[in-house]
């Protein structure tokens, strides 16, 4: 008899291990929350087909596991190369910042700080070992490599941006390897290639949602978990909306703290360890614009008056033409979810938002908005504290047949669509050596 295994969450990790369960003869069937599969990386109707993410998205060169996944499923031809130009606001002026020659150039800094912070990403491509960074703050690596001056003139205020209250707590690592990524993604000329696709992640998700169906995988959406428990030797009990469902084995791909309230028999000990990982919230605003507000696809702002990390301008990464002549530009806050910002209204937020953007693009008005729309994500980012790997739990629950697969648990590298799609098919790959496929 074949065996069930029911995997809670359709995000690409989700996907990606019913994907490989599926081909190892097991019985998968999924459930998402919300009306539709992709999680942090789902899509939203702009008009009459044509689609984009609600958070931004593009990948690295780096990024082999999703792109290979893709390429398995016949999606390959999806994938896109691109260029694209990074700049940081300070003092009133953009600068571009997309390869060491810009960096040479960025005159806030003395030469002799320019050089250090060019020495320091380096540094972060040869760091071999990155247990050897686990007892030290970002703030102090940054301090010590590129020094003071570096890190008070760019890489404060982006930590700042980035994690508010709670910046003096992330670790190195997690500075460590945004380093490590952007220096490998450089092409020729040291310009940075990243990669999207055609289509956007809408049309991804919908050749992946078909290879599933043709796997006999059973995709419930707009379906929540309640309550997960396990009654005896081979009886997962999985409640949901529509009642109550009963499998060998559950993998949980949500974030860590839903996964803790629908498993209410887990050990303390567990729960509180687990319970220590902190979270941000995200709120996202995207604007559709008759106009571009600049040349800069990824505008990081080190200015702390400005409430948003940066300015995403993703029509200066792909063409405007697909998105009716439009230019789609993100605004993206981590915050926790207790922030007012967090709570705002979504036009309240747009208003908010615009003065900001006449102090950053003089030229702004507010008649080039044609539209907007608000997302929001409670648990959209793990902060990665020192000595974070004594935190992570394993695959493997202390509940015999609940498995688990988060963002928490992805490190040395950070959350995204490309680690979820590795970690997913790597816990895939130890639930079906657990478990044969039949009972």
């Amino acid at each position: 008899m074949t065996k069930q295994i029911a995997i809670i969450g359709g995000g690409y990790g989700g996907l990606s291990a019913a994907y490989d369960l599926a081909r190892s003869g097991f019985s998968v069937t999924i459930y998402e929350a919300e009306p539709s599969l992709g999680g942090l990386a789902g899509s939203f109707e702009l008009s009459s087909g044509v689609w984009l993410e609600k958070f931004y998205h593009h990948w690295f060169s780096s990024d082999r596991a999703i792109m290979d996944w893709l390429r398995e499923i016949g999606a390959g031809d999806l994938i896109e190369e691109k260029s694209s130009q990074t700049g940081l606001y300070y003092a009133n002026s953009i600068f571009r910042l997309s390869s060491p020659f810009d960096l040479l150039s960025f005159s806030p800094l003395p030469l002799i700080d320019r050089i250090r912070t060019g020495l320091m990403v380096l540094a972060a491509r040869r760091v071999r070992d990155w247990r050897t960074l686990e007892q030290e703050s970002a703030e102090e690596w940054i301090r010590r490599l590129a020094g003071r001056r570096s890190f008070e003139v760019i890489w404060c205020p982006l930590l700042k941006g980035k994690f508010g209250a709670v910046w003096r707590d992330v670790a190195a690592v997690w500075f460590w390897n945004k380093m490590k990524l952007r220096g490998g993604s450089r092409g020729k000329g040291a310009k940075e290639t990243l990669f999207y696709l055609r289509g956007g992640f809408r049309a991804a998700l919908e050749r992946i949602e078909v290879t599933l169906r043709t796997l006999g995988v059973a995709i419930c959406c707009g379906e929540s978990v309640a309550r997960i428990e396990r009654k005896e030797a081979g009886d997962i009990q999985v409640v949901t909306t529509s009642g109550v469902h009963h499998f060998d084995a559950v993998l949980v791909t949500t974030p860590l703290p839903p996964f803790l309230s629908m498993v209410p028999s887990l050990p303390e000990e567990y729960r509180s360890r687990c319970a220590q990982i902190p979270f941000l919230g995200n709120v996202c605003l995207v604007l559709r614009l008759r106009r571009s507000l600049s040349s800069t696809y990824w505008l990081n702002v080190a200015d702390s008056a400005f409430p948003f990390v940066g300015v995403i301008e993703h029509t200066n990464f792909d063409s405007p033409e697909q998105y009716g002549g439009e230019h789609i530009a993100y605004l993206s806050k981590y915050l926790p979810t207790t922030d007012p910002l967090y709570h705002m209204g979504d036009e309240e937020l747009v208003q908010y938002t615009i003065p900001h953007l006449q102090r950053l693009f003089p030229e702004f008005a507010p008649d080039w908005i044609i539209g907007s729309s608000v997302w929001r994500a409670q648990y959209s980012q793990p902060v990665v504290i020192k000595n974070y790997s004594s935190l992570i739990p394993p695959f493997r629950t202390p509940i015999e047949g609940i498995w688990l697969s988060t963002m928490a648990q992805i490190y040395p590298e950070d959350r995204g669509t490309n680690y979820a799609v590795q970690y997913g098919r790597r816990v895939a790959a130890e639930m079906a050596a657990s478990l044969g496929t039949t009972s």
